[in-house]
């Protein structure tokens, strides 16, 4: 019996923060059990990656070794995020996440063990694919999630390669968070069957408010609008990495906390600066549209435009960081003088004031701290939970969100218990390893 047609949800549920799963997901449950190919279109947020892992996990749990399943993504932030989810079910499954900046030598060791799930971006992919490290062929169950993405993202030859080494006929599960009219030659020639759930994608929750600026001064109303916004959970978007390094320099020098996040920095930094930004230990993101989709991005009260996107589809998967599901949220357009609305704006939107006195809020209540070991040294969620409060004297709703990386473990605890977490941990050893912790920076 698949997941779509047992009622019984609960040994997934018992291991996810929520008690029933959304109408979008129960209805793939049901698709996916009946048909070969399938198309999901939903909005940012609404719950895509669960919709096809928990089938996904059925089908692998039910035929044995013998079924493995791929699913491609375009970014490395998202592989993670879908890892951490795939993990968090606690299936047993096997699994190698592979992606750019991650040692080549690690996943074709991993790789060797045949996984029953590997899922990666498509240029490391294919990097597996010519070193015979992986052999598309195999797959009987294939993931294209967030693929509009990729395709805009240009992994056009490499999605082609990947196509062309399949003789089967693997099961196909296909995301987007837009509709792809029509579908690109590559895909197979299936008889693909659509759930559309696109049309719940504009909040009625979002509230938009237009700040009007000089150009000259257009730096400052930002700072001015972050201040007023009191510090709160924010992500605020810029079209290039060079917007987002000017704007990060001007917080900086006005000791405004912040995280920054685009395509240019290093994989590592990225990630740090996401687990910082989810764990509460920056309130604050400037970023790129790298950050506008598939990412899994805590809720957040308000989105700011510093920079407004050309295209349409690119601004409602900015807005859908905010206002999700059935919460409220802020979206800001800071639009000097000299600039104009772009024309997929047609509504008039209300204008909001930015005082001219500002005060910078305080850092938030959460560090963030680095643990010298992770997955390597097979350490868990637990084995840290235990360490922090048996050697480092904290107590355990002090404990805010553990991510566990390869090499290292970042953890938010609050910011007033540093000091002493650090002299009582000093030496000590977690899990018969002997770590260093410090403040992430």
């Amino acid at each position: 019996m698949t997941a779509a047609n047992n009622p019984d949800y609960q040994p997934f549920l018992d291991n996810l923060p929520f008690d029933a799963f959304n109408e979008m997901q129960l209805a793939f449950f049901q698709k996916a059990a009946s048909s070969n190919e399938v198309i999901l279109l939903a909005p940012t947020g609404s719950g895509k990656t669960l919709a096809y892992l928990i089938p996904l996990v059925q089908q692998l749990q039910e035929e044995g070794p013998s079924k493995k399943a791929l699913i491609v993504v375009p970014s490395r932030e998202l592989a993670l995020q879908i890892e951490q989810v795939f993990k968090s079910l606690k299936t047993g499954i096997s699994s190698c996440t592979c992606y750019g900046g991650h040692e080549m030598k690690v996943e074709t060791n991993r790789l060797k063990d045949n996984p029953g799930l590997v899922l990666g971006t498509p240029g490391r992919l294919s990097d597996h694919v010519l070193s015979g490290n992986i052999e598309p062929d195999n797959f009987s169950l294939i993931v294209l999630d967030e693929f509009d993405k990729s395709l805009q993202l240009g992994f056009h030859e490499q999605l082609n390669m990947l196509f062309e080494k399949i003789k089967g006929n693997p099961q196909f599960y296909l995301t987007s968070a837009t509709l792809l009219d029509p579908l690109p030659d590559m895909l197979p020639n299936r008889d693909w069957e659509t759930l559309d759930f696109l049309k719940n994608k504009s909040s009625t929750n979002l509230e938009l408010k237009l700040v009007r600026t000089s150009s000259v001064e257009k730096a400052d109303t930002l700072l001015r609008l972050l201040a007023d916004l009191g510090g709160e959970s924010t992500l605020v978007f810029c079209n290039h990495r060079e917007a987002v390094n000017r704007i990060s320099q001007l917080l900086t020098e006005n000791n405004f906390a912040h995280a920054l996040l685009h395509g240019g920095m290093e994989q590592i930094d990225r990630e740090k600066n996401l687990i910082r930004f989810r764990n509460g230990s920056q309130n604050i993101l400037i970023a790129t549209d790298l950050a506008s989709r598939g990412l899994d991005i805590p809720e957040i009260k308000q989105v700011v435009h510093y920079q407004l996107p050309t295209s349409e589809q690119a601004y409602i998967h900015r807005n859908g960081r905010t206002a999700r599901m059935h919460a409220s949220g802020t979206g800001y357009l800071v639009l000097a003088h000299d600039e104009h609305l772009p024309e997929y704006l047609t509504k008039e939107l209300p204008e909001y004031h930015v005082p001219a006195d500002f005060t910078i809020p305080e850092p938030p209540t959460m560090e963030c701290l680095y643990i010298s070991g992770g997955k390597k040294d097979k350490i868990s969620k637990g084995d840290v939970l235990g360490f922090l409060t048996k050697t480092g004297g904290l107590k355990g709703n002090e404990i805010g969100l553990i991510s566990i990386l390869e090499t290292a473990t970042y953890v938010a605890i609050p910011r007033h218990k540093v000091s002493d977490l650090l002299k009582n941990t000093s030496g000590q050893k977690l899990k018969k390893v002997k770590v260093k912790l410090e403040i992430a920076n």
